[in-house]
């Protein structure tokens, strides 16, 4: 697996939208604001075409543009990291546009952010063996004051830690105010995993994953590697960590009986399920628990549920490609240790 070079102080961070682009309120305000956050840090920016373009369909412009923006200033030598400006719908059109080709043998760099980049954060290790930051997007930077969660993909992508931990309580109802976009989560409800089959052992692995509605679309694409890279990575075994943003609780169980007959859990180790974006949701006798354990039960193995990833904020900045040991932590949350191997 190739580590890219930290965020050094004084770096320059590119920004690029290969889903939505900062084209409307409250998102526009909130990524001028997070870069100058950046910039009083010390921090440079490199500002890709799209990052306020609203011209695409759930992206930011059209596919072709969206695909260059991101191969251009991947390979770019004028940025140091890249982070994208939001999630969106359809950013796997995007895909046929990358030059994957040119990224694998271009200096690996971290790209982060989370939902819809799981369509090129999740690639990156399948594709060109590189890790990258399953973390929140720009917007997030804006906040204030600045949550725990969104200070530790900060520190990561840094490299001041690389171990992270659940977090106290999450948002199960966000403030929308337009005249106040800068709010924090509105955090109220006590964050308690669900654990199923873990007697709380810690437990390691190659860590892959992100957006179940995401994931579950690239089955059997011409980007789909999942397969000969848990063989490759087999001795270490892997650790799948996922959250579902749109689907319904049978949509989750169809997602995961799908990547199942597709082979993408051979050689799992654990499962880390975040909350989903529709949680508490029950559909004739069908809840978020059993759409996951219907599916997942038959491989024997931990399976560690309502984890603070993904839609429902605070989520836990992952390293996807990464080797990470997953623990206990408090009475009834984890962490997880990464290591650059």
């Amino acid at each position: 697996m190739r580590y890219p070079e930290f965020l050094k102080e004084n770096g320059t961070i590119g920004y690029v939208a290969p889903s939505f682009g900062a084209a409307t309120e409250p998102y526009k305000s909130q990524f001028i604001r997070a870069v100058e956050i950046f910039e009083r840090e010390g921090y440079k920016s490199d500002f890709g075409p799209n990052v306020f373009a609203g011209e695409g369909i759930g992206i930011s412009n059209t596919p072709e543009k969206c695909g260059a923006e991101l191969t251009e200033w991947y390979c770019s030598k004028k940025n140091d990291v890249l982070i994208s400006v939001g999630g969106g719908e359809l950013m796997c059109e995007t895909l046929d546009y990358v030059d994957f080709k040119k990224i694998r043998r271009a200096k690996p760099k971290w790209y982060m952010g989370y939902s819809d980049n799981t369509n090129f954060n999740f690639l990156l290790p399948m594709l060109c063996d590189t890790a990258a930051f399953y973390a929140p997007c720009v917007s997030s930077f804006a906040m204030e004051p600045r949550h725990e969660a969104v200070q530790d993909a900060f520190d990561m992508l840094s490299g001041k830690k690389l171990t992270v931990h659940g977090y106290k309580k999450w948002e199960l109802h966000e403030v929308d105010s337009p005249d106040a976009p800068f709010l924090p989560y509105n955090v109220t409800e006590p964050t308690r995993v669900v654990p199923y089959n873990w007697d709380k052992t810690p437990i390691s692995g190659r860590m892959i994953g992100g957006c179940l509605d995401c994931l579950a679309n690239l089955v059997g694409t011409d980007f789909d590697r999942v397969k000969k890279f848990s063989e490759r990575y087999k001795d270490d075994g892997i650790i799948w960590f996922m959250e579902a943003c749109d689907l319904n609780v049978f949509s989750m169980r169809r997602a995961l009986w799908e990547m199942k007959h597709a082979g993408w859990f051979d050689h799992v180790n654990a499962f880390l399920i975040g909350r989903p974006y529709n949680y508490g949701q029950k559909m004739i006798g069908l809840d978020q628990y059993e759409a996951v354990l219907g599916i997942l039960r038959d491989y024997d193995v931990p399976v560690i549920m309502d984890c603070d990833l993904g839609h429902l904020p605070p989520m836990i900045p992952m390293i996807n490609g990464g080797y990470g040991t997953v623990k206990p932590y408090g009475r009834n949350n984890i962490k997880v240790e990464f290591e650059l191997k």
